[in-house]
């Protein structure tokens, strides 16, 4: 099932087997995305074709200035018929939710996903509406878009995001692929791979992959290197870290092991990390945080025991 998931999702991807497997690694640690790219990189219809492969109800907010946070979790309204105020659900009440550009939406209406993204419920007018399970947010935003009309999501909704991927422009192979697809029209959409119980069993699969005492080890030494970088401002918060052990047993899931190897944390540590970190006001001139991470990455030394031993 897994395999069928993958090949989905890659066949709008072209040739991006690492970006298809971070989303389905996100999707199976019960975390969220933030897709970050220029325009034109396939991010909405990724997150599109992520929600066809599951059968889950789907839906999409386009973000924009006057969205208001009611548009998002719903409303309590007075319905004149029965004289008794009813709940009008809004599209955060679903299993997969596309935050469309959500760097547009103020930072009021952006606050109105926290609660979600963090414990799956919504609160209207102080009653609270449990979300349905799994509940997936996979947001976008462009990186180049001019300071009017935007705002930058606070960093405690950053930290709620799983991870930060940035699809990139495709190869040349992959664009030529590309072109075939669409020649004759837009591809039809993949039918479901996988039903909602689905979901559900292999995210109790993944808390079961062992993480051997060394990767342990070596995943608490990349947080805390982020702690003590003098170019960072703030590192990786303890969320951080669960986020990144959570990632780390889905990706070995995925690739067919029943435990975690230090590569599973390498090779996720920017995607999980990078959005995590605040770098000093002189740092932000001359670097991104992507080369402090990896400035750190080739500094530990990675572990080289059994870990796949109990």
């Amino acid at each position: 099932m897994l395999e069928k998931m993958q090949s989905a999702v890659g066949q709008v991807l072209f040739e991006k087997e690492e970006v298809t497997e971070l989303m389905l690694t996100a999707l199976i640690a019960g975390g969220h995305v933030l897709l970050e790219d220029v325009p034109g990189t396939g991010k909405t219809v990724l997150a599109k074709t992520m929600a066809s492969v599951i059968d889950a109800s789907f839906s999409r907010i386009q973000f924009t200035p006057d969205v208001l946070p009611g548009d998002v979790t719903g409303i309590r309204f007075f319905n004149m018929k029965t004289q008794e105020f009813e709940f009008r659900k809004g599209p955060v009440m679903t299993n997969i939710l596309l935050a469309d550009e959500i760097n547009r939406a103020t930072p009021r209406t952006q606050s109105s996903l926290l609660e979600a993204m963090e414990e799956h419920q919504a609160t209207v007018d102080g009653e609270t509406h449990p979300l349905p399970e799994p509940f997936f947010v996979i947001a976008t935003q462009n990186p180049i878009e001019s300071a009017q009309g935007t705002f930058d999501l606070p960093e405690a909704q950053m930290d709620r995001f799983l991870m930060k991927i940035q699809p990139g422009y495709p190869s040349e192979g992959g664009e030529r692929a590309m072109l075939r697809s669409y020649m004759h029209g837009r591809p039809e959409t993949s039918a479901p791979s996988a039903g909602l119980d689905d979901i559900r069993s292999i995210r109790k699969e993944a808390l079961k992959v062992r993480v051997n005492e060394a990767v342990e080890e070596y995943l608490i030494h990349l947080v805390r290197e982020t702690r003590d970088h003098p170019d960072v401002e703030t590192g990786a918060s303890p969320r951080g870290t669960i986020a990144l052990m959570r990632a780390a047993q889905s990706r070995a899931l995925l690739r067919g092991r029943d435990f975690a190897v230090p590569e599973d944390v390498r090779d996720l540590a920017v995607p999980v990390l990078v959005h995590r970190l605040s770098l000093t006001v002189e740092a932000s001139m001359r670097k991104a945080p992507e080369e402090v991470l990896a400035s750190i990455l080739d500094r530990i030394p990675v572990p080289v025991e059994d870990v796949g031993g109990r």
